[in-house]
């Protein structure tokens, strides 16, 4: 006797459907056939899909993508974590390694952290010979000296597969050694491969000599630098040089101007996150195109071995965090769960120019799905400075979908909402 086959494979049944590309918000089922999705409709009968699974009272979204992570594991050294511990086992479809591979590692990349992994793993190459190694820890590996433009454009176009954008640094710690000049190849690196070139902002090594006595200057000279589909990162850091003028303590006018002609910003939460200068950033009217965990070895647990010198780093954050944390974070700020969603979906797919396969629930796209909860109550959020909020809402993840495979939400990073109850 022949068996019958089904039409779809897995059928989440009743969620509530997020999906900002569609501008789609309602209690819908989501199907899917061989690694696609296949339908998005009310009312598909279960006994059109081999698997049922209830979401009922559940967020169902394009699978989330964090467009900033540190996952190039071991040799990035403790600052790389294990990709499917940020990725799928914390409800991440994607993730983007922002500067961990170089031009000479990024073979190792591919074949020992973007291959194997069950998330996808893409990369924003870094501009630097060395990368990301200990995290940026020794300014010595970051001169000009150090970039080599021409082999970075040619292995960055040979991996274009992996290769969706260039990472650089400015910050007063740099620009007191070699002002702008290390950004500049990073730009040109970034326009000869045809990628966005994103900037990390907020100080990440001391001055050197007599250090930068004003440092506006910093996003001063890096904005007219920068062009249309550019990433400034790190809009929300507690440390100078960034969104927020250490003159008058508000947004600093050139960064209105920098968005008036198409820059983008990714929040890179990380150890940089403050709720003062987020507040200051969201009033002025400026809203995070995208939003990046900065996830890495110094600032969270990801099951790695702890280390004696671990709370010395200059990166060692106190607050323990991951995506969806980050989301819950945005939502205390007012930000709406649509406008949040869309940051870790859409927005994101359109800025790796993946969303023609990724990013939506359209029916043909890669069944990419994330199912989370939304938790009421209350809770304490803390940042990076110590400073409390309040929220009444937090985001779990539960499981995902990745090309139709099942992962639950069961990494060490997830941070749970009876952990934050007040």
């Amino acid at each position: 006797m022949l068996m019958e086959h089904k039409p779809y494979d897995l059928l989440l049944k009743s969620g509530r459907v997020v999906d900002p590309a569609n501008r789609r918000d309602g209690m819908l089922d989501v199907a899917t056939k061989d690694g696609r999705i296949a339908a998005v409709e009310a009312g598909i009968a279960p006994d059109l899909a081999e698997e049922v699974i209830d979401a009922e009272n559940l967020l169902v979204t394009p699978g989330l993508i964090d467009t900033h992570a540190h996952v190039f594991e071991h040799v990035t050294g403790r600052f790389g974590l294990n990709p499917d511990r940020c990725g799928v086992q914390a409800g991440v479809a994607t993730l983007v390694d922002q500067g961990g591979p170089s031009l000479m590692t990024l073979p190792a990349f591919r074949h020992y952290i973007s291959e194997p992994a069950h998330s996808r793993v893409l990369c924003f190459l870094s501009a630097y010979l060395v990368g990301g190694l200990e995290g940026h820890h020794y300014p010595q590996l970051y001169g000009p000296e150090d970039v080599d433009v021409k082999r970075t454009i040619e292995v960055g176009l040979a991996n274009r597969d992996l290769v969706k954008g260039i990472k650089a640094h400015a910050e007063v710690g740099g620009k007191s050694r070699w002002g702008m000049e290390v950004i500049k190849q990073a730009r040109d690196i970034a326009r000869g491969i045809g990628v966005p070139l994103y900037i990390h902002l907020g100080q990440i090594w001391p001055e050197a000599g007599k250090g930068i006595d004003d440092p506006d200057t910093v996003i001063e000279e890096l904005v007219p630098l920068m062009k249309e589909g550019d990433i400034l990162a790190h809009p929300f850091t507690r440390h100078p040089g960034g969104f927020i003028s250490s003159k008058t303590g508000e947004l600093h006018p050139i960064i209105r101007a920098g968005l008036d002609r198409g820059l983008r910003v990714d929040v890179g939460h990380g150890s940089h996150f403050s709720f003062e200068m987020a507040r200051k950033v969201i009033e002025a009217g400026i809203l995070p195109n995208t939003l990046g965990a900065d996830m890495h070895g110094y600032n969270t647990d990801a099951g790695q071995a702890k280390t004696a010198n671990r709370e010395t780093s200059p990166f060692f954050g106190k607050t323990r965090f991951c995506l969806t944390h980050a989301m819950t974070e945005m939502l205390a700020l007012g930000v709406s769960l649509n406008e949040v969603i869309a940051t870790v979906t859409s927005n994101a797919a359109g800025m790796l120019a993946i969303d023609d396969e990724v990013g939506s629930l359209s029916v043909g796209q890669i069944a990419d799905v994330s199912v989370l909860q939304q938790v009421k109550g209350r809770f304490t959020l803390v940042d990076n400075s110590g400073v409390t909020v309040n929220a009444s809402e937090a985001i779990r993840p539960l499981f995902m979908l990745r090309e139709g495979v099942r992962f639950d939400a069961d990494s060490p990073v997830v941070v749970e909402p009876m952990d934050l109850a007040g």
